[in-house]
């Protein structure tokens, strides 16, 4: 499935995901690495097969093999910091906090790709996988590198707009029979 595609199979009552997508993906103020880094790692993280069948060769033209690598890698980390992370988080008892977590979670240096939009992308699974504690503490590392509140915005946005073009897909693939 293309990119047309994807947003073609949209239904008519998801008409604002449509034009959504298509302002998050043809004017956002990112660059190129930014944009297709971050819905490259979206459509990983929301694990739609149909999403990520239609997202990764559009990311895969747009990136260098080093940046799609890199987003492969930074998306695989987030998966598991965002669920250890988050339990911690939401656990009433705080000295699951004071715990050496015992699992390697920093992100990898990647080549070819600057630390900031490791992070960005980073902001946008931790935003898809529902992690407090990993949303800020990526937002801060960027607010850090003076990477202004638009872009980080912008990074949750996309990630916003493709979780809700995989669950409205699915949801519809599932109630097909019905409609």
């Amino acid at each position: 499935m293309s990119l047309d595609e994807l947003i073609s199979a949209l239904p008519d009552h998801a008409r604002d995901l449509r034009l959504n997508f298509a302002s998050v993906i043809g004017r956002s103020p990112l660059t190129t690495l930014q944009l297709w880094g971050t819905v490259l790692a979206c459509a990983i993280a929301v694990r739609s097969p149909v999403v990520l069948r239609a997202l990764a060769p559009e990311a895969r033209s747009r990136l260098s093999p080093e940046a799609y690598d890199a987003v492969r890698t930074t998306a695989s980390a987030m998966a598991l910091s965002n669920v250890f992370f988050r339990t911690r988080h939401l656990l009433s008892d705080p000295e699951y906090g004071t715990l050496r977590p015992g699992l390697r979670t920093t992100l990898p240096a990647c080549p070819g790709v600057d630390r900031t939009d490791v992070e960005l992308w980073s902001v946008a699974v931790s935003a898809v996988n529902g992690c407090g504690a990993c949303l800020d503490a990526h937002e801060r590392v960027l607010r850090d590198a003076d990477v202004d509140r638009e872009v980080v915005q912008e990074a949750f946005k996309i990630a916003s707009v493709i979780q809700a073009v995989a669950t409205t897909l699915e949801t519809e693939a599932v109630l097909a029979p019905w409609l």
